[in-house]
């Protein structure tokens, strides 16, 4: 089981609490994750990445094992750590503001 940590709106979104947990298909990526997201919580589709291009949505960020993995290339396995349930993929939302 693969554990997301999801932000404040998509939990309220989605009606879950803050972690989820997802089995996931094939090799664990952020894409893999995230279509197993999607796939459990139909409502969160088109919240995190985009519909057509499946690139994330600005303001959101992926952290995993305590590193920021937004601009790594989304079919890249994500770390052991997380991949065995260990540590969660974090989904986390930017603040802007000057």
């Amino acid at each position: 089981m693969v554990r997301v940590i999801l932000p404040y709106h998509l939990q309220t979104l989605a009606q879950v609490p803050k972690e989820v947990q997802l089995t996931v298909e094939g090799p664990i990526s952020i894409a893999s994750v995230l279509t197993a997201l999607e796939g459990a919580y139909p409502v969160l589709k088109g919240t995190i990445r985009d519909h057509e291009t499946l690139k994330r949505r600005s303001f959101l960020r992926f952290f995993a094992a305590g590193e920021d993995i937004s601009l790594e290339p989304t079919d890249q396995p994500l770390p052991v750590a997380v991949a065995l349930g260990r540590e969660p993929l974090m989904v986390v939302g930017a603040i802007a503001g000057g």
